[in-house]
């Protein structure tokens, strides 16, 4: 199958690759969109049936495009889902849905792009996905009793899948504390894992609608916790190696609900989990939250480091000409990931995208870069 080329390639079309498509229109240029999934905001979809987000509507909108839910009110996933299609076709953005990418690698100042049998060739390719690919669960679960239901964080949906008896949640971040709501009514839930902290305060209380969460969401996780502070670096090593704080869900809130919390997981004995202190869980479920790895082994090019996390200046790759990144963890501020923070991030890369391309177009003469309509 004939190549096909673009000035751009954008990979992923969730809330980051729709921001980054959004900002690249605005600018003029020309991009596509690729998305593994069948339909725009399958990866809100395919998440747990009870979810909501972590933050209110007033913090979930995507630029251009307010978030139709009341300001103060989580909306659940599959809410997500259908607003991040609404805004895909509002702004009429070229997603080429059921593309998934195997390769990326470059030939002199091409990159090429490889989806099963069709190639794509681009001058820029902004990798909009998140750092949570692929799931991470411990070398020492294959050893545990094969009678144990084990299931990721990524594939859990309800109670259904799990047998009767106990849960143990492995991971006591956001994910793990929603998963064990919504375990508790039916199965003694223990969550093991350290202390990932909560923000001091109530997401739904008053106080938080009329003032806290305008200071913590807008002013310290978007401006105070980024690259460039001193306190926002130290505050990234912790999230990469700890895990963010408790929004929504809290310590007390999950004792309320008859929730056990338990150290760390750190190995099997006779086929059951074993904590640090020297326990050993009597369960048959256990659900790991436990996180994922960055899965971006198929990119054939020298930017991933011995853990797989891409080297990058807030998205920039310096090392390659024109490869950048888009809605990894704390890419420039705690807020990266977060759906309120990852357009500020998608508008700077397109506006480098932009002064390269306009560069380029300048030094090799008219007709050279092609151009869309742009978003007024």
């Amino acid at each position: 199958m004939k190549p096909e080329h673009f000035e751009t390639i954008v990979i992923g079309g969730g809330q980051a690759g729709l921001s980054v498509g959004y900002h690249l229109a605005r600018r003029g240029r020309s991009f596509v969109i690729l998305d593994a999934n069948q339909r725009v905001g399958d990866s809100w979809r395919q998440r747990w049936d009870s979810l909501k987000l972590f933050t209110p509507a007033r913090w979930d909108s995507l630029d251009g495009m307010p978030f139709p839910a009341p300001p103060h009110s989580f909306p659940t996933k599959d809410a997500m889902a259908n607003y991040l299609e609404s805004y895909a076709a509002h702004f009429k953005l070229p997603v080429r849905p059921g593309n998934r990418v195997e390769r990326l690698r470059r030939d002199g100042r091409k990159y090429i792009v490889t989806s099963g049998d069709r190639t794509f060739v681009a001058d820029h390719v902004v990798v909009a996905m998140s750092s949570y690919q692929s799931p991470r669960v411990p070398a020492f679960s294959a050893q545990l009793d094969p009678d144990i239901v084990q299931i990721h964080s990524r594939d859990y949906k309800n109670p259904a899948q799990l047998r009767e008896g106990g849960v143990l949640i492995v991971g006591a971040g956001n994910s793990g504390a929603e998963i064990a709501m919504d375990l508790v009514s039916r199965h003694h839930v223990v969550v093991a894992g350290r202390d990932t902290g909560e923000i001091p305060f109530r997401a739904n209380s008053l106080a938080s609608r009329l003032f806290l969460l305008r200071i913590v969401f807008r002013l310290v996780f978007h401006h105070i916790l980024t690259i460039r502070t001193p306190i926002g670096r130290k505050a990234r090593q912790s999230e990469v190696h700890k895990g963010g704080p408790l929004i929504r869900t809290r310590s007390k809130d999950l004792a309320a609900a008859g929730v056990e919390r338990v150290g760390k997981v750190v190995g099997v004995k006779n086929g059951l989990p074993v904590l640090e202190d020297g326990r050993t869980m009597d369960v048959t479920n256990i659900v790991w939250c436990s996180g994922f790895t960055p899965g971006f082994s198929w990119i054939d090019l020298p930017i991933l480091d011995a853990h797989g996390v891409p080297a990058h200046d807030g998205g920039v790759v310096t090392s390659e000409p024109g490869l950048y990144f888009v809605g990894l963890l704390f890419l420039y501020a705690f807020s990266s990931t977060m759906i309120h923070g990852v357009g500020r991030d998608a508008d700077r890369i397109a506006g480098v995208i932009d002064e390269r391309a306009r560069a380029y177009s300048m030094s090799a003469g008219p007709g050279v870069v092609g151009r869309v309509d742009a978003i007024a």
